[in-house]
């Protein structure tokens, strides 16, 4: 779960335009069925919506040309509003059934999406015929949505967090921008000069609802080289030392130093609203935490720079990687599998197009140059024009990403039944930022014990 690249929390709305004929609620088969002409109908969600203007035509305007290349293929696209960027509501959908045919999902949705049954093994479909750059997709994201030896999804899109941070802000707390924290030691130390410079002003901020605080809280834990469940997943295991340090070093910023703002119990947007307003001096993210800065929240993309992820004593020991993707709703039939299958190929999957078409992207609001999605494999054909096209058609500086560039950190993956159990420990995150008095070890033990449970049940 990274910055979602066109999405946007909004009420259920319709595109329209562009000669596109489009549901809002309506996801059952026969909406996806052959036509009288013999084209094949497939609906897909998670398309641009509410401000993001040139998003969204760039949508548009990949539908039209793709069906104008594929005109036995019609796309009819649905917006579902907070499915996109709000796990429980992505839940909520699975649960009452109406998905699209071709639904878009974390990393960490693939055991919860095969519970509900509503998901289509379609291994025997991808193929170079389908997927043209298939072979230079990296073989560990389609290993994330593969299960049992059988492919659910294809993924679209990954990333790993650091530490991205305000360089403004850094240069009137005097802060070195060339020199980002390396420890939480040092965070502490940046937040309490930024924050001193008051007018609302939170020198590091942290989420802690809507599931979001349990992500960021597995990413804090991996840096101290923790781990949320035991090697086997069978129990929770951040109960620990690390565990607790993760906390104390929230609550010392937040109740010690007073450094992370009044306001909390923030999601994604909450956060990155306050980012674009110039209210935040740091948060740890994915390098696309800056794009949305931009394109949805008003932001300056030369305010902002990434570091790695800050570690306890030293460099950080794990960061948090993930991603995303689109599944198959079960029960398609192999001609709507392939037709949605070479839409995400152009849309997601093709240097040059849809989300890689950077020659359309440099001139828009829209930044050229991030280290991300790094979805093909090093060295593969797909990545080298990638980076060819992306280098060629940087609009930002991407010195800003340098150091995050220069100093990888291992990636450690979600765990298993994530949402699940980011949703129990979004309540320890909370804990420690709404209440001076929380009790860090009660809060974890709490929490243990209900992703025990959780463990159990779904075994």
């Amino acid at each position: 779960m990274s910055v979602p690249q066109y999405r946007k929390a909004a009420a259920i709305a319709l595109v329209a335009g562009l000669g596109l004929s489009l549901t809002a609620c309506s996801t059952k088969s026969d909406d996806a069925a052959k036509d009288a002409s013999g084209k094949v109908t497939i609906t897909v969600d998670c398309q641009p919506v509410g401000a993001q203007k040139e998003l969204l035509k760039n949508w548009n305007d990949d539908v039209v040309e793709f069906q104008k290349q594929n005109p036995n293929i019609v796309i009819k696209s649905v917006s579902v509003g907070e499915q996109c960027n709000n796990p429980p509501d992505f839940t909520a959908r699975l649960a009452g059934g109406t998905v699209t045919d071709v639904f878009y999902g974390y990393m960490t949705d693939l055991q919860q999406v095969l519970d509900s049954g509503q998901a289509m093994d379609i291994t025997e479909y991808v193929n170079k015929d389908t997927i043209p750059t298939w072979d230079s997709v990296d073989p560990a994201l389609k290993g994330v949505f593969t299960d049992g030896g059988k492919l659910y999804a294809v993924p679209v899109k990954n990333y790993s967090m650091g530490l991205v941070y305000n360089k403004v802000l850094f240069q009137r707390a005097g802060l070195d921008v060339n020199n980002p924290p390396k420890t939480w030691a040092e965070v502490r130390a940046a937040a309490k000069k930024i924050s001193a410079l008051g007018n609302g002003i939170a020198g590091y901020s942290e989420y802690s609802a809507g599931n979001t605080g349990g992500w960021h809280f597995t990413s804090l834990l991996y840096s101290q080289g923790g781990q949320v469940l035991t090697e086997d997943g069978k129990k929770a295991d951040f109960n620990n030392a690390m565990g607790k340090q993760v906390l104390q070093n929230l609550k010392d910023m937040r109740y010690g130093d007073n450094s992370m703002g009044s306001r909390q119990l923030l999601q994604w947007g909450d956060l990155l609203t306050n980012a674009g307003a110039g209210k935040v001096g740091m948060f740890i993210g994915a390098p696309d935490a800056t794009q949305a800065i931009v394109s949805q929240f008003q932001g300056k993309f030369q305010d902002w720079a990434m570091g790695p992820l800050p570690g306890q004593d030293g460099a950080a020991k794990a960061t948090l990687g993930g991603g995303e993707g689109y599944f198959f709703k079960k029960g398609l039939t192999p001609e709507q599998v392939k037709a949605g299958l070479k839409w995400i190929a152009y849309q997601k999957l093709t240097p040059g197009k849809g989300q890689f078409d950077y020659v359309r992207a440099k001139p828009q609001n829209y930044p050229v140059g991030l280290p991300q999605p790094l979805l093909f494999a090093n060295g593969s054909d797909a990545q080298k024009k990638e980076v060819e096209l992306r280098k060629a058609n940087a609009n930002v500086d991407t010195a800003n990403f340098a150091i995050f560039e220069a100093n990888p950190v291992p990636i450690k993956g979600e765990p298993r039944n994530a949402q699940a159990i980011y949703a129990v420990l979004d309540a320890a995150m909370s804990g420690v930022l709404t209440n001076p008095n929380a009790n860090i070890d009660a809060l974890l033990k709490t929490a243990e014990e209900k992703v025990n449970q959780l463990l159990a049940t779904a075994s």
